[in-house]
């Protein structure tokens, strides 16, 4: 079970609530987990309580409580647990890890796509502004049409190649990442984007890719498949926790026509891979066999490879194999 989907159940226990006749507030559109906060329990949390105490006039921890007895019984979910003034607190059931993985195995790079945005309105495409107005728009469009969405006017056009006078040094790639990577109020990147170092965003996600695509090669050169499987480690948790948000970042940055929230998520993902990577072997060392541990790490790794691959793709953007 990924976030979203886990944000569809809780939606879910709300909606039964309300038809049920124990709560008699408006039903959200949509409802917010995240990681537990000091003093939380479980995987993964929600307020949508406290949010709506005051409209169902009842304490926060009430409304908790008629929810979690929903919530309890949503396949995928093991436990659910009350704290502090009225927060839900979840523990998925199973290997959530290896559901995950399994999924992302299987989705490949168009893991996150969907239909969140067939009712959309259409995202125009602008005709003769400057650059960097032409790249966003175009890259809005992949993410629109990734969740189900339709851009008018049948589609953007191509960015020309050799538009823009940077396009020459920093290379079509380079300056794509330039144009998208920055948020809208700050100023396009320079020639950094091209620095084969770790103060390079960009360097740093396709590296992650590069790096993720050699373990799978030396795995399987040790001849061990990865495969699905509990990984441990706080480094894991998070990666995982950023993988399982990727559908919810795609449909956010569609949403709001701002794939720069794509690109800078994407930055955090390989962050998150290398902190992983460092802080356990993925590869069996010298003499130690391979083991379960080592398929389920490899696997881990796989899956972050293969969401980086999808977004750069998202984004126009190459994932080179080596760098």
């Amino acid at each position: 079970m990924t976030p979203a989907d886990l944000s569809r159940a809780v939606l879910c226990a709300v909606r039964s609530a309300v038809d049920g006749g124990e709560l008699m507030v408006a039903v959200p559109e949509r409802v917010v987990v995240e990681r537990p906060g000091p003093g939380g329990a479980g995987e993964w949390a929600s307020n949508v309580a406290l949010r709506l105490a005051r409209e169902a006039g009842r304490p926060p921890r009430e409304v908790a409580e008629v929810l979690r007895d929903r919530l309890v019984a949503a396949p995928g979910v093991a436990d659910v647990e009350v704290t502090g003034p009225g927060f839900l607190n979840v523990t998925l059931a199973g290997d959530s890890v290896g559901a995950l993985v399994d999924r992302i195995a299987d989705e490949g790079e168009a893991y996150g796509s969907g239909d969140a945005l067939r009712e959309a309105v259409p995202v125009a495409v602008p005709d003769g502004s400057e650059l960097r107005a032409r790249v966003v728009a175009e890259a809005a469009g992949r993410l629109v049409r990734a969740q189900g969405g339709s851009v008018r006017g049948g589609g953007a056009a191509p960015v020309p190649a050799g538009a823009g006078r940077d396009e020459a040094v920093l290379g079509a790639d380079g300056s794509r990442w330039a144009l998208l990577h920055p948020a809208p109020h700050d100023l396009p990147h320079g020639a950094e984007v091209l620095e084969q170092r770790a103060r390079n965003p960009l360097f740093r996600v396709r590296y992650a890719y590069a790096r993720s695509r050699g373990l799978v090669a030396g795995g399987a050169a040790l001849g061990i498949v990865p495969g699905a499987g509990p990984v441990t480690g706080e480094a894991a948790r998070v990666l995982t926790g950023l993988l399982g948000e990727q559908p919810a970042v795609l449909v956010a940055a569609a949403r709001k026509g701002a794939p720069d929230r794509l690109a800078r998520q994407l930055v955090t993902l390989a962050d998150a891979f290398f902190d992983f990577h460092d802080s356990c072997d993925v590869l069996p060392r010298g003499g130690e066999k391979p083991g379960a541990a080592h398929r389920a790490r490899l696997a881990l790794a796989e899956a972050a490879g293969t969401v980086l691959a999808g977004g750069l793709s998202l984004l126009g953007i190459s994932a080179p194999d080596h760098l």
